[in-house]
């Protein structure tokens, strides 16, 4: 079984997954020195960061062989991450469908997919901006954007679960659920479904 935890910055995830996963926990992506910039080179952006999302995945999946289930610190499949930005204005509806398109191949062809439950955080912003500042062990570059994404990143999961009922829950529960293995793992018309059902962003630019 595959088990993800989402969440923006200070949110308490990655507390939530070292207290919880052990050993069985996948680690968040940290910083490539070779991420080619989503303005100058869109499609080779989108390219780059759907693998990315693949290489993430391929080690829940060697988790989950070895020792039965997995633990991911933020979701391996990240389009969320795009589409939220495009929410809030802060990328273009091209840079969300060259993101979508690169990732729908991915799934297509079963190299990525859909984890079988999904625990989502969700913080006021003003307790996240006071953990952040309180924490001194780590850097939290480009945080008060993380704050503005969190509404989008629950609409994101909320159509997730209308789409896959009963497979998302929101709030960091006080011990680990009980997990099973799901069907559908890599479903596209499911996650054609989703993006069809994502709202559009309320602003005009």
């Amino acid at each position: 079984m595959i088990l993800v935890v989402e969440g923006i910055s200070a949110s308490g995830k990655t507390t939530w997954c070292a207290k919880h996963g052990g050993q069985h926990v996948v680690a968040e992506n940290g910083r490539f020195e070779d991420e080619p910039d989503r303005i100058k080179n869109p499609t080779g952006a989108a390219v780059f960061w759907a693998e990315r999302n693949v290489d993430r995945w391929q080690k829940a999946l060697a988790m989950e062989a070895a020792a039965s289930w997995a633990l991911c610190d933020s979701d391996p499949l990240k389009l969320h991450y795009v589409w939220s930005l495009w929410q809030i204005g802060e990328a273009s509806e091209h840079d969300w469908r060259t993101e979508l398109d690169a990732t729908r191949e991915t799934i297509a062809q079963g190299r990525i997919g859909f984890a079988d439950c999904y625990i989502v955080g969700r913080i006021d912003p003003q307790l996240a901006r006071e953990r952040a500042k309180a924490d001194t062990t780590r850097r939290r570059s480009k945080f008060e954007l993380h704050v503005r994404l969190q509404e989008a990143l629950l609409a994101w999961y909320s159509t997730m679960n209308k789409v896959l009922p009963g497979r998302v829950r929101f709030g960091f529960p006080s011990e680990m659920p009980t997990l099973k293995s799901i069907d559908g793992r890599y479903a596209a018309a499911a996650f054609d479904q989703m993006i069809a059902s994502l709202p559009r962003p309320t602003h005009t630019s």
